[in-house]
């Protein structure tokens, strides 16, 4: 992710920790499907701030963080309101809007093996011909703030092939290798996972 800076007098977000609070905010959402992809900035200004919060207070979280946040002048209460609100992103899933963003992104066949789960399964899921059931419902959103965080480094053809290389960190196991059968976000395996593309976010942004 790019550094974002604001000369704007009075700006919360010219202060680069909220810029970068900010920029995190939309990229999870667009992740997550919650906002369009034109909504993630380079230069997040406090009017495209608050269209990606009015978008996630339409998705029914962190609706009281999204109101006091889209007027909050002060830059330490913005921050502070943008932390509450990523960890409401955080731990809410909302699978209706993350199976086609999750689709476009890692392609059908890839994200079926990632959820563990069959492909006819993964369309019936996602065109809502059966409701996604609360495994797979949070497996799938564990990816898609997995991919929000790949976000700042990659581009889409790299976040695909980050889940297949192996890497040092994961004891030479590849993303994916963590990412097998019936498996919980929470579990041992899985989280090192999150972890690993959440440090790549941070050392993006600095």
């Amino acid at each position: 992710m790019k550094k974002i800076h604001s000369t704007s007098i009075g700006d919360p977000l010219a202060r680069p920790d909220i810029a970068r609070k900010a920029a995190v905010t939309a990229v999870r959402a667009s992740a997550m499907g919650l906002i369009a992809r034109d909504d993630v900035q380079d230069k997040q200004d406090l009017a495209s701030l608050r269209r990606v919060l009015a978008q996630i207070g339409k998705a029914g979280i962190g609706t009281a963080m999204v109101k006091e946040a889209a007027v909050a002048y002060e830059p330490d209460r913005l921050g502070v309101l943008l932390d509450e609100l990523g960890d409401a992103l955080a731990h809410s899933p909302v699978p209706d809007r993350e199976w086609p963003e999750l689709e476009r992104v890692l392609e059908a066949q890839a994200l079926a093996r990632l959820l563990g789960i069959s492909p006819s399964s993964l369309r019936r899921y996602s065109s809502g011909a059966r409701e996604t059931p609360d495994d797979v419902a949070a497996r799938l959103h564990f990816l898609a703030l997995v991919v929000g965080d790949l976000a700042g480094s990659y581009n889409e053809v790299g976040i695909r092939r980050w889940f297949e290389r192996p890497r040092t960190q994961l004891g030479g196991e590849a993303p994916a290798d963590r990412l097998t059968g019936n498996w919980d976000p929470d579990d041992e395996g899985p989280a090192p996972v999150r972890a690993l593309a959440a440090a790549l976010l941070s050392s993006s942004a600095t």
